[in-house]
């Protein structure tokens, strides 16, 4: 017998009207396809944005030191030469100079290319391609050409990667018109903000707290590891979507004073206002420029006291020019100092770690003093 293609009054008896009737003879939906969510670490996020970037987008490639064949020293890159090809994923000399360069030279010819430098630490022989080029290029040629490279980065401590493997040159980058920089805290946000980043016109230097890589940190060094696979924020959908650059996220909202924190340091603060038993208000500042200081401003009014968490040494930090704006912005406002904790004003000591890292006993130590008046 033919399969029914055509509606009768039977139908309309079941509820079904006429224009729901398709060729198999069923309702239409028109509610929308859930997007697939499947458990993510923030290598695995970090990898599915360059794949959607690079699928969806031919101008779109990816290399660095070992970032081709072996899929880079901390597999983000991984498989991406096999399913994409040589010409669009590839490996570069040891050269952090020539990588951006070359970056640069392609960006202003409509390409996007995003670039690993394989630790934060070894940026700095490309600063002046960075600073003196990237930078400067939209602005010199009166918005003729724009510069759309993103230069990941992992940086950061917590791994006893001593003094040239865990750096936090941050406020290098910050200080410089013309740069945006990013930090993500976790894998959900560091997949959205690198597609984010990969679409922008203007060069992005976006930088991976690699402690969190394989699971979220606390600072609470002596507890077990734990996965990615608990949280929430580890839940990624598979397809493209994109974090707003500029946008922070409240990761806990509270009543008594607000801690402004970015990568590894979120978990820290989310840590040390736990065992400080204090009210805290934690933001996730996800992109330090652009900065999102309207959601900042309007916590600080809330609360009246400010604690500021970064790795970075003290001194020149961006945790610095965070006070400054929470000072200019809600002096009026406040009921105690502002306080920051941070790095040491020191090269980053292998044999002295977690006397270095910002730990939360030292965030729970600073929201105590806030919440006493600043002594």
């Amino acid at each position: 017998m033919a399969e029914q293609t055509t509606f009768t009054e039977a139908d309309r008896a079941d509820g079904i009207e006429p224009d729901m009737v398709d060729q198999n003879h069923a309702p239409k939906s028109d509610a929308p396809t859930a997007p697939a969510v499947t458990p993510m670490n923030m290598i695995q996020a970090l990898n599915s944005a360059i794949d959607v970037k690079m699928t969806e987008d031919k101008n779109v490639l990816s290399f660095g030191e070992d970032a081709g064949y072996f899929g880079g020293v901390f597999r983000v890159t991984d498989q991406l030469q096999q399913k994409h090809g040589l010409t669009r994923s590839f490996d570069a000399p040891i050269s952090e100079t020539g990588i951006v360069a070359t970056a640069l030279g392609m960006a202003t010819y409509g390409l996007r290319p995003v670039v690993e430098i394989q630790f934060a630490d070894y940026i700095y022989p490309a600063y002046d391609q960075l600073v003196s080029e990237a930078a400067k290029i939209r602005y010199r040629s009166g918005g003729q050409f724009t510069t759309p490279i993103t230069v990941r980065s992992p940086y950061g401590g917590g791994i006893f990667g001593g003094q040239t493997h865990s750096q936090s040159p941050e406020s290098l980058f910050t200080h410089i018109a013309g740069l945006k920089v990013v930090i993500p805290s976790n894998p959900y946000d560091a997949k959205g903000l690198l597609i984010a980043a990969i679409e922008d016109d203007d060069p992005v230097i976006f930088f991976e707290p690699k402690r969190l890589y394989n699971g979220p940190f606390d600072g609470w060094h002596e507890k077990p590891v734990s996965p990615w696979k608990a949280q929430d924020l580890a839940q990624v959908p598979t397809g493209k979507y994109v974090e707003p650059l500029g946008k922070a996220r409240i990761m806990k909202e509270g009543a008594d004073v607000t801690v402004l924190a970015y990568g590894t340091m979120v978990w820290v603060a989310l840590a040390g206002a736990e065992h400080a038993g204090v009210d805290a208000e934690v933001i996730d500042l996800r992109s330090l420029v652009p900065l999102d200081i309207e959601t900042i401003e309007a916590s600080v009014k809330k609360t009246g006291r400010c604690v500021i968490v970064h790795e970075a040494p003290r001194t020149s930090g961006f945790g610095a020019e965070l006070s400054a704006l929470v000072q200019e912005r809600c002096f009026y406002h406040l009921e105690a100092p502002i306080a920051r904790v941070t790095g040491w004003d020191t090269p980053y000591p292998h044999a002295f770690e977690w006397e270095y890292f910002p730990g939360p006993q030292r965030v729970a130590d600073a929201l105590k003093a806030v919440m006493s008046g600043g002594r």
